[in-house]
């Protein structure tokens, strides 16, 4: 084992980096292609001064990628987690610390923080743009590690697609989709079908660590001129999934077999009315509404162990307005308002759902006082009903140092404040030990009302902390250089740290008569992330490239930090006597990893292609063992693993795609921590493409 991650790391070290296809799909790259995410209006993407990436529809295809997950997992820096969903780590913090996105508009429906990125399909994804460091400058809470926004295929143009995917454990994946023109009409429809029979990797197991599951996804987009200077566009989107599940319920030692089912209903709508008054000034209307229903069941043969429904749903209007004022100065500026409520039987009280309001206000300038020099300085105003108003500034600077060197430095103070989650939840898990949690408005009533029933035996110290939640904060800097030395090479390095204020996390208030433990929110942590994240591109002749990357990540809780300076935190020796910590065994936050980096190979000849991507992850913090409530003895890890994932295929003229590939080709698992990574799988593609406007 050591003496693959040292190879391994040896060869990362060189800091080969990204994207597996052409060189435009990188940081450093051609740097013509236009991104939206990272300023909110479109730029050249070598004049972006915020860490910006690019991910092409052909990296997507040739990865052989089903989901936004397989995608993301292969990207610079970023880390996909398992539980309640797959969700994704950028520098070092958690999933709900990043905003989805679909078309600039977000996702909702999180299970604990987590958004499940097996929701959504790649299809019919034009491109995918990843914006690094804190965003909620432009686009508020839940933007404090960065931005993903998945921008769809929106061609009007005369073409018809459909592709086939089969592959292990029955899985089939079959999309169709077209465009075409009626009049001044532009409409672009994509269906997705996706159905699989699950996996189990623990042996002789009759669940499964990954459910059988059937998923429906349909899109349709409207386009309309409605003059030379006005456009209409209508978004709509549907996704239904079925989840059935066989769950193996332990009560008093006796295991009895219980039928677990999810559903989910996944819908937006999104029309946009965009208005060019001349060429200086344009305005867009944007309104949008979105509701993600789900449902969970856990029956038994005599009784029904619980029934958890949530509906959410997330409504907002928006004002953009765009000024240039000369080729020196451009203004950015808009307000809107979002009304988002929760309805949920974790609720105290199922029956009402919970509301909140925000009114928001935002603007940004872009100063170039020379062709070489760029300045952006940003504001936003969040005036949210159940919290006290917030302000997000951001200052980013980019300096072209000559046609090969750019550097760019930004800093940015992100916030996101407690979901409703944290504030109304009243949930007792039954079917898992009749643990509780409660959010912090419902923690002392709740647990008042179950001591006069008798049924507390003891409070813990954080009972007496409870108080109302704070919004978290966070600041973000980030540090860059891309140089390109000529046209097959090119590299870049982003140094960053995150400082997170009034970090919420889940505590220990109380504990049952019959030993069950109850959990609340509180504001007690300030920690940070930091590191350093290094990209290169070689394309060695005209049909073989090699790219790779390479993460270096420091975290810590700066309170557990001092109780180490302070000599109160305590471990123990090999003997098993306790002994002081000292602050070189102090290894930060769990489940994250000090070493993160994969390296892509790609041959293209004759319109055939071979794409090969190796993966590394070194250990990560996964639990408490010597009971001091840090990450330090090495039985407190995961592993560290190399995953090996390989496609092949060919596009011919007529328009018809066939690939194969293999994902986890060393056939690597660990039952425990990466449940969502089966073991050696394979799949076959079929596609074909057909416009009538192709060359």
């Amino acid at each position: 084992m050591m003496q693959r991650n040292y190879i391994f790391s040896l060869l990362i070290g060189i800091s080969l980096v990204t994207t597996v296809s052409a060189q435009k799909d990188t940081l450093t790259g051609t740097g013509d292609e236009i991104v939206v995410t990272g300023t909110r209006t479109e730029r050249k993407l070598s004049n972006v001064a915020v860490p910006t990436k690019i991910i092409s529809q052909k990296t997507i295809q040739q990865a052989g990628s089903l989901r936004l997950s397989d995608v993301l997992q292969e990207q610079a820096g970023l880390f996909l987690t398992s539980g309640f969903g797959v969700g994704v780590q950028m520098q070092g913090l958690n999933p709900d610390y990043t905003m989805i996105m679909i078309n600039g508009e977000p996702l909702v429906g999180r299970t604990s923080g987590v958004l499940d990125l097996n929701r959504l399909t790649v299809g019919n994804i034009q491109k995918i743009e990843i914006v690094k460091g804190p965003s909620s400058s432009l686009y508020g809470s839940e933007a404090m590690a960065g931005v993903i926004n998945i921008i769809t295929d929106k061609s009007a143009a005369k073409k018809f697609n459909t592709s086939i995917r089969y592959g292990t454990y029955n899985t089939l994946d079959a999309n169709i989709g077209g465009s075409t023109t009626l009049g001044k009409l532009g409409i672009n429809v994509f269906i997705n079908s996706y159905n699989s029979d699950g996996y189990s990797i623990r042996p002789f197991s009759v669940e499964r660590t990954v459910a059988p599951i059937w998923r429906l996804s349909n899109q349709l987009q409207l386009t309309y001129p409605i003059s030379s200077k006005t456009k209409i566009e209508v978004s709509a989107r549907y996704s239904y999934e079925h989840i059935k599940n066989t769950i193996a319920v332990t009560n008093n030692g006796v295991i009895t077999y219980s039928d677990g089912k999810e559903i989910h209903h996944d819908f937006n709508l999104n029309p946009v009315i965009t208005h060019n008054f001349n060429s200086k000034l344009k305005s867009a209307l944007r309104l949008y509404a979105t509701r993600f229903q789900s449902e969970q069941k856990l029956n038994t043969s005599v009784s029904s162990l619980y029934d958890d429904k949530l509906d959410h749903q997330f409504l907002r209007a928006e004002n953009q307005t765009d000024y240039i004022f000369n080729n020196k100065i451009n203004l950015t500026a808009g307000a809107g308002i979002i009304n988002e409520g929760v309805k949920s039987t974790r609720y105290e009280v199922s029956s009402d759902r919970k509301l909140n309001t925000i009114s928001y206000l935002f603007a940004q300038v872009e100063i170039k006082p020379t062709e070489r020099f760029t300045l952006i300085t940003g504001l936003r105003y969040d005036n949210n009903q159940l919290f006290a108003a917030a302000f997000s500034p951001k200052l980013a600077v980019m300096y072209k140092a000559g046609k090969k060197l750019k550097l760019n430095a930004s800093i940015g103070r992100g916030f996101k404040a407690p979901d409703f989650r944290q504030l109304y939840l009243s949930f007792t898990n039954t079917a898992a030990g009749s643990y509780s949690v409660f959010g912090t408005l419902e923690a002392q009533t709740q647990i008042e009302r179950l001591k006069q029933l008798g049924q507390i035996q003891s409070f813990e110290s954080d009972y007496y902390k409870l108080k109302d939640l704070k919004p978290e904060f966070s600041t973000g800097i980030n540090f860059s250089a891309q140089y390109t030395f000529n046209k097959k090479l090119n590299t870049s390095i982003n140094v960053f740290r995150n400082d997170i204020e009034n970090l919420i996390d889940t505590r220990l208030v109380a504990v049952y008569n019959n030993g069950a433990q109850i959990f609340s929110y509180l504001n007690v942590k300030n920690a940070y992330t930091q590191g350093v994240e290094t990209e290169l591109n070689y394309k060695l002749n005209s049909h073989f490239s090699v790219a790779g990357s390479y993460q270096l990540l420091f975290t810590a809780d700066k309170d557990q930090l001092k109780e180490i300076k302070d000599n109160r935190v305590y471990t123990k020796d090999a003997n098993g006597f306790p002994r002081l910590m000292e602050r070189s065994e102090y290894f930060g936050l769990p489940n994250r990893s000090r070493h993160m980096g994969n390296i892509k190979f790609l041959y293209e000849q004759n319109n055939y292609f071979i794409n090969i991507r190796a993966l590394y992850r070194s250990k990560w913090a996964i639990s408490d063992k010597d009971g001091n409530g840090l990450y330090n003895t090495n039985d407190e890890f995961a592993s560290g693993y190399v995953q090996l994932n390989i496609s092949a295929g060919k596009q011919f003229k007529n328009g018809i795609r066939i690939q194969a590939g293999t994902d986890n080709l060393n056939d690597y698992t660990d039952i425990n921590n990466l449940p969502n990574l089966p073991g050696r799988t394979f799949y076959a593609t079929i596609a074909y493409n057909f416009s009538k406007y192709k060359k």
